[in-house]
């Protein structure tokens, strides 16, 4: 299995990439995890603006020449996990910047006619790793699971992506937070999943 992980925090002093550790160390100690590859968006200055104009036109968006190191990445792995937080009840413009400029006609699905279009990146599965300062049940109590919503079906099912397992920890910026245990976890799922 072929690891991507893609991480979203312009920050590396922070509970989000003490997660990206945890997430590597497992994984790199998974039998069943053949490459980990990390792609750090803010690192990286990944630009996450789209431009269309009479020089760049949408349809040709999936060819764009600076996007093809990240196409290659994306159609190497197995999984995408993503690291990130969650700001105004959904990931950072970054990451959906990311998504609106990799995720294009051509490359990632294909228009068929049909109420769905053909997603092109079947086989392919994803892990959503996100922290947020409130409690954990805000995102489904309040605000109706938009954010998996989002992710799992506007998104990541749309372009063709099979099983999306999410882990959603609230309350992380209070000293109560359980960051050991939840940090814990991320390393044991990582160390331990075979798909």
């Amino acid at each position: 299995m072929k690891l991507l992980v893609i991480y979203v925090h312009p920050n590396h002093r922070c509970l989000n990439h003490a997660f990206l550790r945890e997430i590597v160390r497992g994984s790199e100690e998974n039998d069943a995890v053949e490459e980990v590859e990390v792609l750090d968006l803010y690192a990286e200055g990944f630009d996450p603006v789209l431009v269309f104009n009479e020089e760049k036109r949408r349809r040709d968006m999936h060819a764009e020449p600076a996007l093809e190191r990240y196409r290659q990445q994306i159609k190497r792995a197995d999984k995408l996990v993503f690291v990130y937080p969650i700001w105004w009840g959904r990931p950072p413009a970054m990451l959906l910047g990311y998504i609106d400029r990799m995720f294009a006609s051509g490359f990632a699905y294909r228009d068929n006619g049909k109420l769905l279009p053909e997603g092109l990146l079947k086989g392919k599965t994803a892990v959503c790793v996100s922290t947020m300062k409130g409690p954990a049940g805000y995102m489904l109590f309040w605000l109706y699971n938009a954010h998996k919503t989002l992710m799992r079906k506007a998104l990541l099912r749309y372009v063709g992506f099979g099983k999306v397992k999410f882990f959603e920890f609230g309350s992380m910026e209070s000293p109560r937070g359980k960051h050991k245990e939840k940090l814990d976890k991320i390393y044991r799922y990582f160390r331990t999943m075979t798909a």
